[in-house]
């Protein structure tokens, strides 16, 4: 986040809550059976539980938020009364100073505190986010691992992509994922986890049987864009085929327009089938999207 702030967008350019119900509707059809609620941040959305008891109502397999957990102990037990499954509480120091230094804010003890409120709601499993940056936070790994252990949440440590918001991202700043896995085994051994298929992290369990996990996802140095099966709504109605998408298909106005359920459903798979093979990191065709992570929904 840079230091000056982001620009809100205006409320009348954001999708309402009946919009976006109708838009999963119509992506059931399509084939879509999880959604993930994300930012930004969702919990300063109004009512927000409002539209977690929309969408779980529709049959999903799956409803979850991603969210930095500042506001999760006040809403904690609401989301899950209206149906929300499970929560990734994006978190990437354990040490206050660090923390405030990396989020402009110091609520190391309010995001915690939402991690365990929303354990005691019966949301499961809780899974941490963790973006790891060279000569920031690298050798906080195995103090992730020890929460996990401790609390059992699933912690996933994050290869820092270029989408900032500042623009200041560079390979250097990379951490990569087996650099991490190698700093947590030296003090906790690790067993694989069975895998999933497309699921974007590498999970391991500990060797000694305690609970929770550790996991990574390198999306810059073993990037798994040949499986990757999500797809991504902006809160004004742009869909997206990829973080890295430099085109969006605008879904907000042929909702407004009067388009037929069928004409926007028409409109997701034809994006779809135009997917790009990769996002090209590292290579001399990379280009980075105009929007930063905040406005794409990570």
């Amino acid at each position: 986040m840079p230091e000056e702030g982001l620009q809100w967008t205006p409320l009348s350019e954001i999708l309402s809550f009946d919009e976006i119900e109708r838009i999963v509707r119509i992506a059931m059809t399509c084939g879509i059976r999880t959604v993930r609620l994300t930012g930004g941040e969702p919990l300063v959305r109004h009512k927000l539980p409002d539209l977690v008891r929309k969408l779980s109502q529709l049959g999903l397999d799956d409803l979850s938020m991603t969210t930095n957990g500042v506001l999760l102990t006040r809403h904690a037990v609401a989301l899950a009364e209206a149906g929300l499954q499970r929560v990734n509480v994006s978190l990437d120091s354990l040490d206050r100073h660090r923390f405030a230094l990396m989020t402009r804010r110091d609520q190391l003890n309010d995001v915690i505190e939402g991690i365990e409120a929303a354990a005691a709601a019966g949301m499961q499993p809780i899974k941490v986010n963790c973006v790891v940056l060279r000569d920031i936070n690298e050798t906080e790994a195995p103090a992730f691992a020890e929460l996990a252990r401790t609390s059992g949440v699933d912690v996933r440590f994050i290869e820092y992509l270029p989408l900032d918001a500042d623009n200041s991202w560079s390979p250097g700043d990379v951490v990569p994922s087996a650099e991490i896995i190698s700093s947590v085994e030296a003090v906790h051994p690790l067993i694989p986890a069975p895998r999933h298929d497309n699921q974007p992290a590498t999970v391991f369990l500990f060797a000694d049987g305690a609970p929770g996990s550790v996991g990574v996802i390198p999306s810059v140095t073993a990037p798994f864009c040949a499986s990757c099966d999500r797809v991504r709504m902006t809160s004004d109605g742009q869909f997206r085929t990829c973080l890295f998408s430099t085109e969006e298909i605008d879904l907000k106005t042929l909702l407004r327009s009067g388009a037929s359920d069928a004409e926007i459903a028409g409109a997701m798979v034809g994006a779809v089938a135009g997917k790009q093979a990769g996002h090209g990191i590292g290579s001399n065709v990379f280009m980075r999207p105009r929007r930063s992570m905040s406005m794409i929904g990570g």
